[in-house]
């Protein structure tokens, strides 16, 4: 992987993320070490999160991890305080600030909006569905024999 695709990747994955609940700025450098080396940073600002292929001097934290941890910490696959307490990643700075990092959520994908007709058939497919299934019920106890309810084995 290029220090480009990871840019285009974390990217694309902290866009799938909601940091509204964040209202401190944190700015993060990250910097690469193996594949894909190289220093970007993290910011978050006013709620919306982004992800630059530069430096950041007035940064909070420094952070040096490999490509492949940070594109699982983007994805929710590795916990920033586990990768920390494992070795996986080194910091410098406010660490505390980094904890905020497991306030940003995965956004919820929402649900097509169905029009009016849409939402009429499908209340209207289920009322049929429901009413078939009482109209089965209803034969079925009705051919039922009379007695121990037709038990086929023996019945108290």
């Amino acid at each position: 992987m290029t220090y480009e695709e990871l840019v285009a990747k974390l990217q694309s994955a902290y866009g799938k993320h909601d940091a509204s609940r964040i209202k401190d700025h944190l700015a993060i450098q990250f910097n690469v070490r193996g594949e894909a080396d190289g220093a970007l940073y993290l910011e978050i600002l006013d709620g919306k999160i982004y992800v630059e292929p530069y430096e950041y001097y007035d940064r909070d934290i420094l952070v040096t991890i490999s490509a492949e941890n940070l594109i699982a910490l983007a994805e929710d696959k590795l916990d920033v305080l586990d990768a920390y307490n494992n070795g996986l990643l080194t910091a410098e700075g406010d660490l505390g600030k980094a904890l905020l990092l497991k306030d940003i959520v995965v956004k919820k994908e929402e649900e097509p909006k169905k029009t009016v007709a849409e939402k009429v058939t499908s209340t209207v497919s289920t009322a049929k569905a429901v009413a078939k299934a009482a109209a089965t019920a209803a034969t079925t106890a009705a051919k039922k024999p009379a007695g121990k309810g037709g038990c086929k084995n023996k019945c108290k």
